[in-house]
């Protein structure tokens, strides 16, 4: 059954401080450093990789953390005797620094491996209550509601996939910034016993896991979790393949996109991630060009699916959000016109990443920057926004301001109300980003662009 995100409108980054209070100053070149929220480690400063910085604890252990998320001091410090890493690690994908200056897109680079850390899939038990169905688990940035109570060795092995996912996800260069919801503290998730309570949730009977975006939670049953209860216990299954929960979770990862990318785009980018080889916390990320032919090959063995079966590639690309739930929700032939969709989605996404022009996925990132900015116009729209409806709350409470209903008030003359901040030119809401399309074309009419789609795939074996 496939995942469905449901749309409510329309390096890694990890903690070491966590694990390093405490430890007492060593001689030589280790270091105290101190992050954002105030907290200390001793670590030797051991090279950088873009915008990730490589410390080296007392305990020999090596840990990643994001630049930005060093205090200001810290920061000038590693920018005056910072080094790149040794090997020539490739810089870290392009994200915001703590002066709002994007990586260049020449900078970035494509990851060959990426592994979750062990610490990221450290499990605290919050709350355990099986018999009102709520037991609480947490790894480092995600929060588990289960049904059912579940081994700690279990919890484990799930939080691997959420966890590397989410590593996955900020080491490509797509310059996604995945952050948990600031007033959820962590990114949610619930786990269901049976479909039953599952579809009771609100989740659609034919799907197999469902991203709410409206509060902000990922909602999936055991069975999708490779999950088997024998007598009393739940165990997990080592084989079940993870490649569908993968795909809900780069939903999550990417929710501040959602309301900005088309949804060839949200779905392209899905289906791209959990094609890519991965076994028990480590993505093959230099393998994309295997999982893609697996996954060619997959869809042509179970549903006699193939490349030619797909409409205008412009007119997928250009399709709005309401033209393609049309199409989804059709009856007649529902499950084969959707895995079309996803289908086409995935291999133009795999087009434009690594086959288009100079083969680095330029024109994609391009792309993805331009809707970053459009989604930092919204958030800081709405950020005056909302200072501007506390000023008028304020002012509404002054001698001789009346409120006449409708939105209209009156005041004195004396008195001049809070200027109401300009909306920005953003992406139409219906349109969902289709008008910056012309980024991907690049100047190149639609019978260009699918002759270039036919040679980039036919530089690898791929006829279309």
């Amino acid at each position: 059954m496939r995942f469905s995100v449901f749309f409510a409108t329309a390096a890694l980054a990890c903690a070491p401080f966590a694990l390093s209070l405490g430890q007492a100053p060593a001689a030589g070149d280790l270091r105290q450093w101190t992050d954002v929220q105030g907290r200390v480690m001793q670590a030797k400063l051991a090279g950088v990789e873009g915008d990730q910085v490589i410390f080296v604890l007392a305990s020999g252990q090596s840990v990643k953390f994001a630049l930005s998320r060093l205090s200001n001091a810290d920061q000038a410090f590693i920018k005056q005797n910072g080094t790149a890493a040794p090997g020539g690690s490739a810089p870290a994908a392009g994200v915001t620094t703590a002066t709002g200056t994007r990586t260049p897109i020449e900078k970035r680079t494509w990851p060959d491996v990426v592994e979750v850390s062990t610490r990221a899939i450290e499990i605290t038990v919050v709350d355990e209550v099986p018999a009102e169905k709520r037991c609480i688990y947490r790894s480092e940035a995600f929060e588990f509601t289960s049904e059912d109570k579940l081994a700690g060795s279990v919890m484990k092995e799930i939080a691997r996939t959420f966890e590397a996912t989410r590593a996955l996800v900020e080491a490509l260069p797509w310059g996604i910034e995945p952050r948990p919801p600031a007033d959820l503290g962590r990114y949610q998730a619930k786990f269901f016993a049976s479909r039953a309570s599952y579809v009771a949730s609100g989740a659609p009977e034919n799907s197999g896991g469902v991203y709410f975006s409206a509060d902000r939670t990922f909602r999936v049953p055991f069975q999708s979790l490779g999950l088997d209860l024998r007598g009393k216990t739940w165990f997990k299954d080592d084989n079940y393949r993870n490649d569908t929960i993968v795909h809900e979770i780069t939903h999550q990862l990417m929710h501040d996109y959602l309301g900005f990318l088309p949804t060839w785009i949200i779905e392209g980018t899905a289906e791209y991630t959990e094609s890519i080889p991965y076994n028990a916390g480590r993505f093959q990320a230099g393998r994309h060009e295997s999982g893609l032919k697996e996954y060619i090959k997959e869809r042509s063995e179970r549903e006699n699916m193939t490349l030619a079966d797909f409409r205008g590639w412009e007119e997928h690309m250009r399709m709005t959000r309401d033209k393609w739930d049309e199409i989804a929700d059709n009856p007649a032939g529902q499950h084969r016109a959707m895995r079309q969709l996803y289908f086409q989605s995935y291999v133009l996404v795999y087009y434009f990443c690594h086959l288009d022009g100079d083969g680095k996925g330029t024109r994609f990132l391009r792309y993805l920057d331009a809707m970053a900015e459009e989604r930092a116009k919204g958030a800081e729209y709405d950020k005056k926004l909302a200072e501007y409806r506390k000023a008028m709350e304020e002012f509404f409470k002054l001698p001789g301001v009346k409120q006449l209903g409708g939105g209209r008030f009156s005041y004195p003359r004396e008195l001049t109300p809070p200027p109401r901040p300009e909306r920005p030119e953003r992406v139409n809401s219906r349109q969902f980003g289709v008008d910056k399309l012309d980024i991907l074309f690049d100047g190149r009419s639609s019978e260009v662009l699918l002759n270039d789609v036919k040679n980039g795939f036919k530089k690898i074996g791929i006829k279309i």
